[in-house]
């Protein structure tokens, strides 16, 4: 049966536990990375299992499930709608396109994001995080029947991307990885073998101020965890603990001309005033985050048996 891990400070202390309802069972040990968790708590949270747990979640405060140092790596336009909505075709789609976030971007699943003073356009990318178990050095071909010996848990994460950093200055890295930007959990929700049939059947699904803004389900993935981490293993290596975001639904704040329109413009317009206009139409959407907006992020399975719990984040100025 899957479980739901939880990273939470207490008394000054950084614990691990087990969370049952709306208690943790805490583990005996504690563990300074998630990485660390994975290679040796696996006897700390089998106790934890089976004793009650005593500590409620109103009396800590949730941290990120995802600790530093741990590499990011994220995929882009990987639902076919936000394809579309991007001006792309996924069924011409050949290859999947990866890009990082830096490790200093990671936030807890409560609090605040702060936005930075000169960004304008800020967005939301609700996304399914995978946690990988163990180190991959090499070339190797994963399988839907050997993905859970390299997946160790998924969780949900939030890209937060400057848009006005990311599409003018074409900085992916920069737009994506400023600190705080990548709100991750509540917890790390570990399935057993049997359950991994449900990566293809999660719902997602995020909100600002209680105005739902993304739904989706990865039913709608154009490439599957098990072929992705395959790809990636070709050209780099995994350490256990670093996590894989695998794109996010349509619905984002940002919105591009169709592809005749954005080629027009490329022809007439000098890019310093292509990008200038990009600016000013996007900067009229209102769906882009404001200080005081709150984010909430739920993903779970149509049944209820896999639940990841839900993040909710709110913006700072």
């Amino acid at each position: 049966m899957a479980m739901n891990l939880a990273h939470f400070e207490i008394g000054r202390r950084r614990r691990w536990g087990l969370v049952k309802g709306d208690a943790i069972a805490p583990l005996d040990q504690e563990y300074p990375t998630t990485a660390a968790l994975i290679e040796h708590g696996e006897t700390g949270w089998i106790a934890a299992s089976g004793r009650a747990a005593s500590v409620s979640l109103a009396d800590v405060t949730l941290l990120s499930p995802v600790t530093a140092p741990a590499r990011i790596l994220c995929q882009g336009a990987n639902y076919r709608q936000h394809m579309i909505e991007s001006g792309m075709d996924p069924d011409e789609k050949t290859f999947n396109m990866f890009f990082e976030k830096a490790d200093c971007s990671l936030n807890a699943p409560r609090g605040t994001v702060r936005k930075p003073p000169h960004v304008r356009l800020l967005d939301y990318e609700i996304e399914l995080a995978l946690v990988f178990r163990k180190a991959i050095t090499a070339p190797v071909t994963v399988t839907e029947a050997t993905l859970s010996e390299y997946v160790f848990a998924i969780a949900i994460a939030n890209d937060v991307s400057a848009r006005d950093i990311q599409i003018p200055q074409t900085q992916f890295f920069k737009g994506k990885s400023y600190r705080g930007f990548c709100p991750m959990g509540p917890y790390l929700t570990v399935l057993e073998p049997e359950e991994f049939h449900y990566l293809d059947r999660l719902d997602l699904s995020l909100s600002v101020n209680g105005a739902e803004r993304q739904r989706d389900t990865t039913r709608n993935l154009v490439f599957k965890p098990a072929e992705t981490i395959t790809e990636l293993s070709t050209f780099s290596d995994i350490a256990p603990g670093d996590v894989l975001l695998t794109g996010t639904p349509s619905g984002c704040a940002l919105r591009v001309p169709p592809p005749a329109l954005r080629k027009l413009m490329q022809l007439v317009l000098p890019e310093k005033k292509l990008w200038a206009a990009f600016e000013r139409t996007q900067s009229r959407r209102p769906q882009y985050l404001k200080a005081g907006d709150v984010v909430t992020a739920r993903i779970k399975s149509p049944d209820g048996i896999i639940d990841l719990g839900e993040q909710r984040v709110t913006i700072s100025a």
